[in-house]
């Protein structure tokens, strides 16, 4: 067998488990998967090549995660009040 082809396999033996992309993912499956992978690179014990790989699979969780936050922010309303106290309707949450 080639250094190639062991590289290769050695790399799809311990890539992590999951879908291919981070978008098919609940928040909380991201974030629990970001989560270990932090702890992984944390702990130091990571050969430079897999740890470059699931960094950059970090990244991509994180910024899934980030949409998925302002998604849900976006969707939070605030009721507002007429004169009487009463609910008149929603308008937007200002988070700012």
């Amino acid at each position: 067998m080639s250094a190639a082809r062991s590289d290769a396999s050695r790399a799809a033996v311990s890539a992590p488990a999951g879908p291919a992309g981070p978008a098919d993912l609940p928040f909380e499956k991201a974030l629990e998967e970001l989560e270990g992978i932090v702890q992984r690179l944390e702990q130091g014990n990571v050969p430079l090549d897999e740890s470059v790989a699931i960094y950059e699979r970090g990244e991509a969780l994180k910024r899934h995660c980030e949409t998925l936050l302002q998604r849900a922010e976006a969707r939070i309303q605030r009721i507002t009040l007429g004169a009487d106290g009463r609910a008149a309707g929603t308008a937007p949450l200002d988070v700012a």
